[in-house]
C-alpha cells in the first residue's frame, strides 16, 4: 500500500500518468452519470422531437467549430513553447477572434439550414445557441497548460461543478417552458459559467490580447493541417447526424441520439484518456527511440483496450434491457441502436491509441491523411447504408468504414514506430467474438431497425 501511495504522490511521469488516468476516469464517469440523470429527467419533460431539433442545432454548431479548428489545444500540448506566455497569449487571441467569426457564421447559416432540414425553428434557435461558441472563445489557456502537464484535478472538479449547475438549470427551464428553448438557454448559461470558473480558479497568468509574429507563424503552420483534420473529423463525429437528419423524422432522430449517447460511453472515455495522457507520453517517451519506451506504451495499450472492450461488452449485451428499464416506451427503439452502435465501435478500438502519435511528434499532416480517409469512408458507408437498408444499414456502414481504414492506421503507426500487431490481433479476435454473441442475443430487437 505504501508503494502504491508513493507511485501516486511523486512528481515523475509515471505518477502523473496514474493520477491523471484516475482523475480522467473519475471525472468522465461522474460527468456521464450527470448526463444520464439529465437525460432521464428531460425525456420525461420534453417530447422526442425536441431532442431531434437539438441534434440538428448541435450538429451545425459542432460543424462550425470543427470546420474552423486551428489546433490551439494540441499545439500548446506538444509545442516546446507551450509554457511561454507570449505564445499562449497569441494562441488565446486567435481563439477569441475565431469565436466571434463562428457566431457570425451561425447567424448567416440559420436560414439556409432551416430550409435544408425543413425545421423553421432553426432560424431563431441557431443564433441563440451559438452564443455559447462566442463565450467559449474566452476560455483561458491555463486549461490547456494543466492538460499539458497532466495536472487535471482542479479542471475535473470545476467541470463537474459546472455540469451540476447546468443540469439544475436545464431541468428547471424545461419544467417551466416545456420547450426546446430550455436546452438552448441552459447551454449558453453553462458555457458562460465554465469560462468564469476557469478564469477564477485555474492557476496561472491571465491572458491578454497579443500577437507575436513567430508564435503566430508556428500556430498557423501546425494548425493548417489540424484545420483540415477537423473538417474530416466532423464527418467522423457528426456525419451520422448530418446524413440521418435528412432521412429520418425528428422523432426518430431524437431517439437515435438517445441510443448514441448511451453506446458512445466506452469510446468517449477511451478517447479522453488517450488525448490527455498519450500525447505527453509519446512526447516524453517516443516508442521509436527504444524498446523500453515501446514496452511502456504496449502495456498501457493492452490495459486501456481491455477496459474499453469490457465496457463495450456491457452495453452490447444489455442495451435493449437497459433502455427498457431507464426510458418510457416512446424511446424503446433506442435499445437496439445501443447494441448495434456498440458492436460497430469495435473496429475503432483497435486504432484508438495510435491516433495521437503523429500529433505528439508535431506531424499534423499525417494525422490529416488518416482523418480524411476515415471521413470519406464513413460518409460513403452512411449514405449507402441508409439508402439500401435504412437506419440499420447506416450503422453497419460506419463499422465497415472503420475496418477499411485500418491499413492507413497501420501506415501512420509505423511512421511513428508505434504499430503493435500483437495488440491489434488480440483485440480483433476478442471483438469479433463479442460482436457475434451480442448480435445473436439481441437479434429480435435489431431486426426491427430495418425499414
Amino acid at each position: 500500500m505504501m508503494g502504491l501511495n508513493a507511485k501516486f504522490s511523486d512528481d515523475g511521469l509515471g505518477a502523473r500518468i496514474m493520477r491523471s488516468a484516475a482523475l480522467t476516469v473519475f471525472g468522465f464517469g461522474a460527468s456521464q452519470a450527470l448526463r444520464l440523470a439529465s437525460n432521464l429527467i428531460l425525456t420525461r419533460l420534453l417530447f422526442p422531437e425536441a431532442f431531434g431539433v437539438m441534434v440538428l442545432v448541435g450538429l451545425i454548431m459542432m460543424g462550425l467549430a470543427m470546420f474552423s479548428d486551428v489546433g490551439i489545444g494540441p499545439s500548446i500540448m506538444q509545442n516546446k513553447r507551450g509554457d511561454d506566455q507570449d505564445f499562449l497569449d497569441t494562441a488565446w487571441t486567435i481563439q477569441v477572434i475565431r469565436s466571434v467569426l463562428l457566431w457570425i457564421a451561425a447567424c448567416l447559416l440559420a436560414w439556409p439550414m432551416a430550409q435544408f432540414y425543413g425545421v423553421p425553428d432553426l432560424l431563431q434557435l441557431l443564433p441563440a445557441a451559438a452564443l455559447s461558441l462566442l463565450v467559449m472563445g474566452f476560455i483561458p489557456t491555463r486549461y490547456e497548460t494543466a492538460n499539458r502537464h497532466l495536472m487535471i484535478g482542479r479542471v475535473t472538479v470545476l467541470d463537474l461543478i459546472n455540469q451540476v449547475i447546468g443540469l439544475a438549470l436545464a431541468v428547471g427551464l424545461a419544467f417551466a417552458f416545456r420547450s426546446v428553448w430550455a436546452l438552448v438557454i441552459s447551454g449558453v448559461i453553462g458555457s458562460t459559467l465554465q469560462v468564469i470558473l476557469y478564469m477564477a480558479f485555474l492557476p496561472g497568468v491571465h491572458n491578454r490580447f497579443r500577437w507575436e509574429k513567430s508564435a503566430g507563424a508556428e500556430l498557423i503552420k501546425f494548425g493548417r493541417w489540424i484545420f483540415l483534420s477537423t473538417v474530416a473529423g466532423f464527418a467522423l463525429s457528426q456525419g451520422d447526424k448530418a446524413v440521418l437528419g435528412k432521412f429520418l423524422s425528428l422523432q426518430t432522430l431524437g431517439i437515435y441520439n438517445i441510443g448514441y449517447f448511451l453506446a458512445s460511453f466506452p469510446l468517449l472515455l477511451g478517447g479522453m484518456i488517450v488525448r490527455r495522457l498519450l500525447i505527453p507520453i509519446y512526447r516524453e517517451k517516443p516508442p521509436s527511440k527504444s524498446v523500453e519506451n515501446f514496452a511502456v506504451l504496449q502495456k498501457m495499450r493492452f490495459t486501456l483496450s481491455g477496459l474499453i472492450l469490457l465496457t463495450i461488452a456491457i452495453f452490447a449485451f444489455s442495451g435493449v434491457v437497459l433502455v427498457q428499464f431507464l426510458y418510457d416506451p416512446r424511446y424503446h427503439m433506442a435499445g437496439a441502436i445501443v447494441v448495434v452502435i456498440a458492436v460497430m465501435q469495435l473496429p475503432n478500438l483497435v486504432a484508438l491509441t495510435y491516433d495521437q502519435s503523429a500529433l505528439a511528434a508535431g506531424d499534423s499532416h499525417q494525422f490529416f491523411i488518416l482523418a480524411a480517409t476515415r471521413a470519406v469512408l464513413t460518409i460513403t458507408g452512411l449514405v449507402v447504408g441508409v439508402v439500401y437498408a435504412g437506419l440499420l444499414g447506416a450503422l453497419i456502414g460506419q463499422g465497415i468504414a472503420m475496418v477499411l481504414a485500418y491499413p492507413v492506421v497501420v501506415w501512420l503507426a509505423k511512421k511513428q514506430g508505434a504499430w503493435d500487431p500483437l495488440h491489434d490481433a488480440a483485440v480483433t479476435i476478442a471483438g469479433i467474438l463479442l460482436g457475434f454473441c451480442a448480435i445473436w442475443v439481441n437479434w429480435a430487437a435489431i431486426i426491427q431497425l430495418l425499414p
